[in-house]
């Protein structure tokens, strides 16, 4: 299965590492897209080396070649946005379309997921709330958060789903459209 992987700018971005590992290892052809602000988490050149395949950040390559967001899009059978900050589910529920995994994320036509990651109060925020329900009503898959210690310090709901908990929730929802 080709799997599109958005990662938000969160301090869970360090288990999209793990995560892609995880897919690549079951077989499946992975393809990163970072916000900006992921960057500042994790490297384009960890994510790429664990997929094999290049870890798209903005409109343009190296080279100054145009990423077609488009073909992205349409190239997944799966969206997995890993970690979705609160920000990112915002502009998914208003379609603000400021970069380059917003733009792919618009285009897509796949079954998208999403794993907030957040802080309590954040996740638990009325505007939150209501941005996830659009999702859900659009039909996203909200893999949800844990509970537990965040990087706050706090404890509570809004920690990220650990990578084999996300696997997992993929593998669970592709056996059930096949057989449908």
């Amino acid at each position: 299965m080709k799997i599109l992987l958005g990662i938000s700018g969160s301090i869970a971005a360090y288990k999209a590492a793990y995560l892609t590992r995880l897919l690549v290892k079951d077989g499946h052809e992975v393809k990163v897209i970072l916000t900006p602000g992921a960057k500042e988490f994790i490297t384009p050149l960890t994510l790429s080396t664990l997929s094999k395949n290049p870890a798209y950040c903005e409109y343009t390559d190296a080279s100054g070649t145009w990423v077609n967001h488009v073909e992205l899009a349409l190239w997944a059978d799966i969206f997995i946005i890993a970690p979705c900050t609160a920000n990112t589910i915002s502009k998914m529920a208003l379609g603000v379309c400021d970069n380059l995994l917003m733009a792919t994320y618009l285009s897509a036509t796949c079954p998208i997921y999403i794993a907030p990651a957040m802080d309590r109060d954040m996740f638990q925020h009325p505007a939150v709330q209501n941005n996830i329900e659009i999702l859900k009503i659009w039909g996203t898959t909200i893999i949800e958060p844990n509970d537990g210690e965040l990087a706050s310090g706090l404890h509570g709901i809004g920690r990220m789903a650990e990578p084999e908990e996300i696997v997992a929730a993929l593998k669970k929802k592709v056996r059930k459209r096949k057989a449908n």
